[in-house]
């Protein structure tokens, strides 16, 4: 699935507007830095990994407009950083950021349009090796399923929270491709729905058999022996392995070890940051309150009532039951 796309003759970020699926495909251009932050921020993209793809995209976007003056590298700066802070919890987007400066300080480069030029090789190689890494976790993920498995899955971890393929959802799409059968469980994750809008989407396009369900029916179809695995993706995972994912995941995977469900999260070292002890010093998202009292444009809730919208939550160590990565699969301890 191609839903991100650098319009090398335009000089523009193509993105496949994720806020309108599956309703209608839009898409999506960005033309600076100004896009970019406005893309991540309002969810036109989203997933840690497709986060920290569009970011290097963004660098390029950004070396562009900072031309023309004696101070371009100083604007550069500014916009690097606005995109970079552009949101707090995925760890993948410094990540990117900071790998394209890292790269940038080991050429001698004098102009923002050859620098442009360098990073544009540098962001579609980072692009590319995403998808490979992604069809990598899936090859070692489809191991841990069997031939008749229904997995239960949480948010989108498929090709549009990525480069491509995906992670949770490429653990899925390995294990078909190798012959198994395997159903998936889509939660609807609110309130953005991406479990509902994005990886029904994904995986009906790919005839992989899927059903949504509502968020606080999993303890049910779990005590139901419904599902056999559970496998989401990352945000980002802290030194000693606990893992910030969309809110609505920690619940999931403590209902999980109460009904003997093995539970996995499926994310490239990018996702994982070392500098972070515990899943207590990730910082948390919270979102505008009017995600949660508006639905299609209606208000469903009374207006003066307010709301908690933290998008994320952090699901400890001891609840995962291994962590798969392009380089195998790990206890979470291990990861260090």
């Amino acid at each position: 699935m191609q839903h991100i796309y650098f319009d090398e003759k335009k000089k523009v970020l193509k993105l496949l507007d994720q806020r309108y699926l599956p309703s209608r495909e839009d898409w999506f251009e960005c033309a600076g830095t100004e896009d970019i932050v406005y893309a991540l921020q309002q969810m036109v993209i989203r997933g840690a990994p497709a986060i920290g793809v569009t970011a290097a995209y963004g660098c390029v976007l950004a070396a562009l407009e900072s031309g023309g003056t004696s101070t371009w590298e100083a604007t550069l700066e500014k916009n690097l950083e606005l995109i970079e802070h552009a949101r707090p919890t995925a760890a993948n987007l410094a990540w990117a950021v900071r790998g394209m400066q890292d790269a940038w300080r080991s050429k001698s480069i004098f102009s923002s349009e050859e620098l442009a030029d360098f990073w544009l090789q540098e962001a579609l190689s980072l692009h590319q090796e995403d998808i490979r890494i992604n069809k990598m976790i899936g090859a070692h993920g489809r191991e841990l399923l069997d031939s008749g498995d229904t997995v239960m899955t949480h948010c989108n971890a498929g090709a549009l929270a990525t480069g491509g393929y995906g992670t949770a959802l490429g653990v899925v799409r390995a294990a078909v491709e190798q012959g198994k059968e395997i159903r998936v469980i889509a939660n609807e994750t609110r309130p953005f729905l991406q479990g509902a809008r994005l990886t029904a989407y994904e995986l009906a396009g790919d005839n992989i058999p899927v059903r949504v369900a509502c968020d606080n029916a999993c303890g049910l179809l779990m005590q139901k022996g419904l599902v056999q695995k559970v496998v989401v993706g990352a945000d980002r995972i802290a030194a000693n392995g606990d893992t910030a994912n969309k809110i609505g995941t920690y619940p999931l995977a403590v209902m999980a070890q109460r009904h003997g469900i093995l539970f996995y999260v499926a994310a490239p070292f990018s996702t994982f940051d070392a500098k972070t002890p515990s899943g207590w010093y990730i910082p948390i998202e919270q979102r505008d309150p009017g995600e949660v009292k508006y639905m299609a444009g209606q208000m469903i809730m009374p207006r003066d009532v307010d709301v908690y919208n933290y998008a994320f939550d952090v699901t400890p160590q001891e609840l995962i039951s291994g962590i798969i990565t392009e380089k195998g699969v790990f206890a979470p301890g291990e990861l260090a």
